[in-house]
């Protein structure tokens, strides 16, 4: 149902990264939460964000969306950045009035009112939270998939291109939870062809 003056808050994470998906978060913070500590995740320390994602997500009406690595490799990360978005304000129990979205571009064929508002993890409390709720997400999810690949260190460098990453994947190659259109990934895809010919 829509709510007149029920605001959400949209961002995404991993856009950036080498490996795993993109995630959003689409949050509406309920009007007793308290908001002070509640900034850009990326200012964030690592154990005090899960927390705070818990503290959020206790205290808000809240969705998360996510495009998976083959989605990225074939609409590429902006497409696949908007995707997660528009699957996570679809997945809401209540349906905001307006969405402000994190950056320069917004959903597209979606029946909520979205604005884009650049640096809104800044601005925004809402934006905020929910990069909160979805890099929490995103990581947890990351250091769970590291499990199963330890040689990429995905627990400590959640998939973004640190040089021991691209150390590992200049040794060991890439897997299927690559990006394979992503510079260094593609290129290491592409050596190790040449290496077969």
């Amino acid at each position: 149902m829509l709510k007149k003056n029920r605001i959400a808050g949209v961002d995404e994470v991993g856009r950036g990264c080498l490996a795993g998906p993109v995630f959003a978060a689409a949050v509406i913070l309920n009007k007793n939460i308290n908001t002070k500590n509640i900034k850009d995740s990326k200012k964030i320390p690592f154990q005090k964000r899960i927390l705070l994602s818990e503290y959020i997500k206790k205290n808000s009406v809240y969705a998360i969306g996510k495009a998976n690595v083959e989605e990225i490799n074939k609409i590429n990360i902006l497409n696949a950045s908007l995707l997660s978005m528009k699957r996570a304000l679809y997945k809401l129990k209540i349906k905001p009035s307006l969405a402000y979205i994190d950056g320069i571009f917004v959903p597209q064929n979606i029946k909520i009112k979205c604005k884009a508002l650049v640096r809104g993890d800044e601005k925004n409390v809402s934006i905020a939270a929910a990069s909160i709720v979805a890099k929490a997400t995103r990581d947890l999810f990351m250091i769970k998939l590291g499990g199963e690949f330890p040689r990429y260190k995905w627990n400590k460098n959640f998939g973004y291109g640190t040089a021991e990453h691209l150390r590992s994947l200049k040794k060991y190659g890439i897997t299927e939870h690559h990006r394979k259109k992503f510079y260094p990934v593609h290129n290491i895809l592409m050596s190790k062809t040449r290496e077969t010919l």
